[in-house]
């Protein structure tokens, strides 16, 4: 790990986004914590399908925002999204997870921009996002906007789910039995 300012810290570039996501949520899952998700937009969804399976996994995950969503507490793991590197409301998040003796993991594709001054650990998640533009002459080649970084989260979180099951001693059909029967 090396330190990328404010405090926070950003995983070396050898390292595996699943493989720091997996440890990360292996250790709270571990001390019976709980787990919150946050992100806007398009990766807020993504973060939300992360936490439904983390859900399916057995642990105990929250949306930031639910009406549901209990009091962060100490050890707790809030996983924010910023593929920008900077949302004002992801760091007011970040910020209050951090005041409440939370740990705060930011992902991101910008780690230089990185709303990571609360952040414990930086993940970065090496896809373009919308402030690369999409001007670069190289249409044909990219989706618009922040649409690889929302796909690139999209795979990585089921790289994460995947991993994790044997982990925690979950099988599908584990899984498959927290699954909502109310569609």
């Amino acid at each position: 790990m090396e330190d990328h300012g404010g405090g926070g810290k950003t995983a070396a570039a050898k390292d595996c986004p699943a493989a720091a996501l997996v440890a990360e949520i292996a250790a709270v899952a571990a001390g019976e914590k709980k787990i919150f998700v946050h992100g806007v937009g398009r990766e807020g969804l993504m973060m939300k399908a992360l936490c439904m399976r983390l859900f399916h996994l057995g642990l105990r995950a929250h949306v930031i925002g639910d009406v549901t969503t209990p009091p962060a507490a100490p050890g707790d793991l809030l996983l924010a999204s910023a593929g920008p590197g900077h949302f004002a409301t992801v760091a007011a998040i970040c910020a209050a997870a951090a005041a409440a003796a939370a740990r705060v993991v930011l992902l991101t594709a910008q780690p230089a921009a990185a709303a990571g001054g609360s952040a414990d650990r930086v993940v970065v998640v090496p896809a373009k996002t919308m402030v690369d533009g999409d001007d670069d002459g190289d249409d044909d080649a990219a989706l618009p906007m922040g649409s690889l970084y929302e796909g690139a989260l999209f795979v990585l979180f089921e790289m994460v789910v995947l991993r994790l099951g044997p982990i925690l001693g979950q099988t599908p059909n584990d899984m498959r039995s927290r699954h909502t029967n109310l569609e």
